[in-house]
């Protein structure tokens, strides 16, 4: 029986996080420096977080499509490809990114050090092509003023949502995530009056009690955010969104991180929002809330991270049987949906 252990996905949430994304030079010796480096991850994270036993410091670790054929060549996961932008009423670019480092901990110098030795450890190899710093605002709220997320998956259902099983036996215990940066007109919102925020939303400011189907309109970003499958149940995502600004730029926002066992998940909750469901029904909270960035990464299990160091993937199971269901690790702008269950 194999059993794959996944990266720190489902990892609780904490008061502070990095959202790096990282671009490798494209001479062969980088892919090898980047192929060291993930190799590592792991020890550096434990190297670091040793220094606060109660830090809750953790990364997961993302590979884009190009990067993935440089450094481990080979096979790629069956759904790793670029981000596809989206062109509705409103617009979701696709950004370059070659490797995400998602640091979380409950103290930002604990993430701002691991940062800097993976930086470090990578050198002249590897520039940053966007950094976020994530810090929890008040009671786990977005700067728009709502809970951010609701509806999280936890236990059982957090890994059917997440991580991938037999349909892609090489990749057991890997999972997909997408990342978007989104920067808010808080001026304008703020002169929205509170009723209109709520059914933009689809829940209550203060309370965070789901509007009732009579009063939510069928733009509501809850609505457009929630999708079923053929049989009609829903289909979920695992996200850690966090509001991020700059007071000297003015710029502020929430950076989405959902993932799934499929990307596919994230893209038709992106499609409803920005195209419309129908078409043309679009999330109204995009009139305030702008994508600047869009990008699609493999998260591999742990030890499949770690062989990235040898330049290649060892070999697994071939028999269908002995795929179990991956370990756990220990380790909204909400779109779809805090851990427990549905994003405002």
């Amino acid at each position: 029986m194999t059993v794959f252990q996944s990266q720190a996905v489902d990892a609780d949430l904490t008061r502070h996080a990095i959202f790096l994304v990282v671009l490798i030079a494209e001479d062969e010796a980088s892919a090898r420096a980047a192929g060291a480096l993930l190799g590592n991850v792991a020890g550096l994270v434990r190297a670091v977080g040793f220094r606060s036993a109660d830090g809750q410091l953790s990364c997961v670790t993302g590979i884009g499509a190009a990067a993935w054929d440089r450094i481990y060549g080979g096979t790629r996961p069956k759904e790793l490809r670029p981000f596809r932008e989206i062109r509705g009423v409103h617009h979701a670019p696709t950004t370059p990114g070659d490797l995400l480092f998602h640091i979380r901990a409950m103290r930002m110098d604990l993430c701002f050090e691991l940062a800097r030795q993976i930086m470090d450890q990578l050198g002249p190899s590897a520039t940053v092509a966007d950094e976020v710093h994530g810090f929890a605002y008040f009671d786990r709220r977005d700067l728009l003023g709502f809970v951010d997320g609701t509806e999280n998956p936890s236990g059982g259902e957090a890994v059917d949502a997440t991580l991938i099983g037999g349909e892609d036996a090489a990749f057991a215990g890997g999972s997909y995530v997408i990342v978007q940066k989104y920067l808010h007109d808080l001026t304008a919102w703020d002169r929205l009056p509170v009723e209109q925020q709520e059914r933009i939303i689809g829940r209550k400011k203060l309370s965070d009690i789901e509007l009732s189907e009579a009063e939510k309109p069928s733009y509501a970003h809850n609505a457009l955010t929630v999708i079923t499958d053929e049989a009609g149940d829903q289909v979920q995502i695992l996200r850690d969104n966090m509001p991020f600004g700059d007071v000297g730029k003015g710029e502020f926002g929430t950076y989405f991180i959902g993932y799934a066992r499929s990307p596919g998940r994230v893209e038709r909750m992106l499609e409803n929002m920005f195209v419309g469901n129908p078409p043309g029904n679009y999330d109204r909270l995009l009139d305030f809330s702008r994508a600047v960035t869009g990008t699609l990464f493999f998260v591999p299990s742990a030890a499949l991270l770690e062989q990235a160091d040898a330049g290649g993937m060892a070999p697994v199971a071939k028999d269908q049987d002995e795929i179990t269901q991956p370990a756990r690790s220990d380790g909204s702008l909400g779109i779809g949906s805090l851990k427990g269950g549905e994003t405002a």
